[in-house]
Parts: structure tokens; C-alpha cells; sequence
């Protein structure tokens, strides 16, 4: 293709999206969570709430409306999406009063004391139970009808989350398309969330397009890992590199909407996530690989960079899940894709690094900022000398002869300059970041006679535990019955050839 039919295709692509810009100018991305119930010790509502506050979480996704956790939302800031149940969707669809009913016992008794922000229709509709196609829009409409009637309809919004499976040809993004025998219903929808100013909600999932795709998508790309510039996926028609899957699979989105002709509906990421343990033939599900996920995702999001498509967009996105769900079904990965356990303690220890104290996994207020594992040293070299010099950490003790010089390596030096910088600015958001080489850990770096500037602190305070007290609960048959991530998944993926992978 000639230079010219390239920049002519380039800018074309582009402008088809006229209206996001503005749209997104008004809301900050964020990170929320998702909140299963399939947990044999679920934290009764109350300290479920209080633990949610702990953690600095500020939205969280829901799969039914339970009406004791809207009830314990209340009076907080903590923003929740509610869900209606696959199984009532016919009869809500069926019913302008059943719909108005729900909506009443659902949202209107709680709102605005709980701040409800969105109401997920169903749960992967259109993959998982095709038979409700036909009444998923009637079901929508009339929720939002019932929503108007209580002048609630420019506050709450409504929409239906997505299996990636919707789109077929997702790589490269810029050839993605919808699923041909679903464009009817599909078209119908984004129409109505463009109408609306609602989003498209899909649940992504970079760990089963690895899975799928084992030695044509690496490790690192899945991962947030930084790559080298030939290491990045390039799509050939628009010449974008991407250096993640996640950013792949947004854009393919917003590519088979463009396809549709709609340009104005943000893409809302409604689970995403990695799991921490898996069986035999789930290899790359373990702690080290979830909390690299994660907390890169975290970072990213944070970072407000957008995707290659949209670097002026970043969509928000709900972490998959808050805890570990020991009731679900194998394979033994759906019960492990948890931040935390049913008690509350952290199955790993995020790597937060730039996001305040949010999940920073820390009960205690007990944390620490030190180099991350694996950095060379050169960089390091940098940030240490930053920290030290226009940084205005307290260095001192880090020279020859101090209690903080030995072991004698770049390594060991950075990580006390950094805690000091972190602690001299109030763990502000931010101050633990150092361009990517640092991490926040609640485990004390102190050393021998060396005490980081963290452990002086917490020495000399009181510190706060917060004891979270399990309570048994049986899970209510009643409740969403949810798919296995795996239909979330790209099932059959076979990657286009044309999406070069440069390694």
C-alpha cells in the first residue's frame, strides 16, 4: 500500500470519532471491583462496606440489587453498579409494570443515599443465553422508561455487559467486527446507549486470549510488562503499536462499533482480571502472573494514557474480583480470581505503585516504597540520584560508613531513598512511582542495624488494626447465576495474520 493510502486510511480512522473527547473531559478513569457472592464466609454487609472503605475502593459492581449491601452503601462514597439476573429479564421485558416494580424496590428506595450509578442488564446475554436476545432491548427500554418516570433516568444509567466473543476478527483492532448475527440487536443497543450517553459494557479477559493463543501472543503483552519496541503488536493498517492485549481488545470494540456507524459510546471494561491458581492445564495461573496483571492494569488505568486507537479515552475498568469465590465450579481457576480471601486477608500483595493507598492490600497502614525486582541498574541509578537530589529524600544515611550502606549495591540504596521521598511526602499518590521502578509493599525492608524512614514512623505511632470477623452465610439459589470466565473469553481465537507480532 502506498505512503499516501496509508495517511489517507490513518486520519480517516480517526475521524470517525468526533464526539469522545468532550464526553470523556468530564469524568476521571477509575478502577472498581466486582463483588461475587459464591463465598462460602462472605464479611457480612456492614464490614463488607467498612473493608471496602479501608481499601480506599470507590466503585464497585454488584450481580443482583441485594438489598442489605445497597442498605450498608448508604451515606458512603463508595458508587456501585446493580445487576439485573438473567432470569428476570423476561418478565421484566415483558412488563412495563414488573420493570417500573423493579426500579422502585431497586433503585428508587435507595437512591440517593446509595449512590447507584448504573444497572447491568443481565450478564453476557447474547453468548451465553441467546433464547433472551429478542427481550434484552424490551427489558432495557422499559427499565429505562420505569427510570424517567422517577426522574432518575439522567443520574442512572443502563446497559448490558458483554462477552469479548461479541466481536469476530478482533486483531488487528482496526479489521474488528461484531458477530454478523448479532448486528440487529447489537445496533438497536448502541443507538440506545448513544441516545442515552451510556456505555458499552464488555468483560475482557487478556488471560484467556493467552491461554488461547500460547506462542503467538507473549507472556509480556498480556502482562502490562514493558516491551521493547519490536516486541509491540502493530496493526498493519493503522501502523499503532500496541503494547498490551487489554488496549487491543477496547479498540477492537470501538472498531466494530465504528462498522455500525456510532462513534459517540465509551467502552466501559466491566471485568477484567487474572486468576492466582489454576489446575494442571492452567499453568499460567499463579500469584506471580495475577498480581503482575493487576497491578499494571492498575498503574495503567491511573496513568490516563488511553489506547493507541483513543489516547485521549482511558475507559475505566472493574477488577475481576474482589474475592475468592470457593463455591464455583470447576475448572479450579473460577474460585480463584480473587484480591483477597473470604476473611480478607490479600491472596497477593498488589504492586500499587502511583495509586495512593488505593488496594494497597494494607490493614495496618504499614507500608513501605522500594525498588522493584528485576529493574537494571543504570535506571535505577537515575531515579536514585532524583531522589536523592531534586527528590529531597534524606540520603544520609545510605553514605559510607552509615548504618544503611551495606549491602553496598544500587538496589539496597534506592529502596531507602525511595521510602524516604514517600514518607517525606505523605505517601501522596504518586510519590511511590519513580517512572515504573518502584512498588509498595507492606512488608519492612529494615535490615540488621539499617531502619527504613517507614519503620521510624510506624515506631513511633499507634497504629490501627482493623480485625475483620468472618460470619456464615449460605448463598442464596435466588441469585445470579453467572458464566464461567471463560465465556468471557475469545473461544477459537485464531489471531489475523495481518496483526504483525513483531518478537
Amino acid at each position: 500500500m502506498a505512503v499516501l493510502e496509508l495517511i489517507a486510511l490513518f486520519l480517516i480512522f480517526f475521524a470517525a470519532f468526533p464526539e469522545i473527547n468532550a464526553q470523556q473531559a468530564k469524568d476521571e478513569p477509575y478502577v472498581g471491583v466486582n463483588i461475587g457472592t459464591d463465598v462460602s464466609n462472605l464479611l457480612p454487609p456492614t464490614k463488607l462496606v467498612s473493608f471496602l472503605q479501608q481499601q480506599k475502593v470507590t466503585h464497585v459492581r454488584i450481580y443482583d440489587s441485594d438489598p442489605d449491601i445497597l442498605k450498608a452503601l448508604s451515606k458512603t462514597k463508595i458508587r456501585v453498579i446493580i445487576s439485573v439476573p438473567n432470569n428476570q429479564i423476561l418478565g421484566i421485558g415483558s412488563s412495563n409494570t414488573t420493570a417500573a416494580n423493579w426500579i422502585n424496590r431497586n433503585v428508587a428506595a435507595f437512591y440517593p443515599d446509595t449512590l447507584i450509578t448504573a444497572v447491568a442488564v443481565g450478564d453476557e446475554v447474547l453468548t451465553t443465553v441467546p433464547s433472551l436476545s429478542s427481550m434484552l432491548m424490551a427489558a432495557i427500554e422499559a427499565l429505562y422508561s420505569a427510570l424517567v418516570a422517577a426522574n432518575l433516568h439522567t443520574q442512572i444509567k443502563i446497559s448490558t455487559p458483554h462477552a469479548s466473543n461479541i466481536i469476530l476478527d478482533p486483531f488487528p483492532p482496526s479489521q474488528a467486527y461484531f458477530n454478523q448475527t448479532l448486528s440487529p440487536v447489537l445496533a438497536q443497543l448502541l443507538r440506545f446507549l448513544s441516545r442515552t450517553n451510556s456505555p458499552l459494557m464488555m468483560n475482557l479477559y487478556p488471560y484467556y486470549v493467552f491461554m488461547q493463543n500460547k506462542g503467538v501472543v507473549p507472556l509480556d503483552n498480556s502482562l502490562f510488562k514493558p516491551l521493547t519496541p519490536s516486541k509491540e503488536m502493530v496493526d498493519p493498517n493503522t501502523l499503532l503499536h500496541y503494547t498490551n492485549v487489554l488496549d487491543a481488545m477496547i479498540d477492537s470494540a470501538y472498531s466494530s462499533m465504528k462498522n455500525l456507524n456510532v462513534s459517540d459510546v465509551l467502552v466501559l471494561v466491566t471485568e477484567t482480571g487474572w486468576p492466582s491458581k489454576g489446575d494442571s492445564k492452567e499453568t499460567y495461573a499463579t500469584i506471580d502472573n495475577a498480581d503482575t496483571y493487576n497491578s499494571n492494569l492498575i498503574r495503567h488505568i491511573f496513568d490516563r494514557s488511553g489506547t493507541p486507537y483513543h489516547p485521549e479515552v482511558t475507559s475505566s475498568v472493574y477488577i475481576y474480583e474482589l474475592f475468592n469465590e470457593d463455591l464455583r465450579s470447576p475448572p479450579v481457576s473460577e474460585a480463584n480470581w480473587g484480591l483477597f480471601h473470604a476473611n480478607s486477608t490479600p491472596v497477593y500483595l498488589l504492586h500499587v505503585s502511583g495509586s495512593g493507598e488505593f488496594l494497597a492490600n494494607d490493614t495496618t497502614n504499614q507500608t513501605f516504597c522500594v525498588a522493584m525486582e528485576g529493574v537494571d541498574g543504570k535506571t535505577l541509578q537515575t531515579a536514585l540520584d532524583w531522589a536523592c537530589g531534586p527528590g529531597r529524600a534524606n540520603c544520609s544515611e545510605i553514605q559510607p560508613g552509615e548504618t544503611c550502606y551495606s549491602p553496598n549495591n544500587v538496589k539496597n540504596h534506592a529502596s531507602y531513598a525511595f521510602d524516604s521521598y514517600y514518607e517525606k511526602e505523605g505517601r501522596a499518590a504518586g510519590s511511590c512511582d519513580f517512572k515504573g521502578v518502584a512498588m509498595i509493599t507492606t512488608t519492612d525492608p529494615s535490615h540488621g542495624v539499617c531502619i527504613f524512614p517507614g519503620s521510624k514512623i510506624i515506631s513511633n505511632r499507634t497504629n490501627t488494626v482493623v480485625n475483620s470477623t468472618n460470619a456464615t452465610s449460605g448463598v442464596d439459589a435466588s441469585r445470579l447465576i453467572r458464566t464461567t470466565r471463560f465465556d468471557s473469553g475469545f473461544r477459537g481465537l485464531v489471531l489475523g495474520v495481518v496483526f504483525c507480532l513483531f518478537v
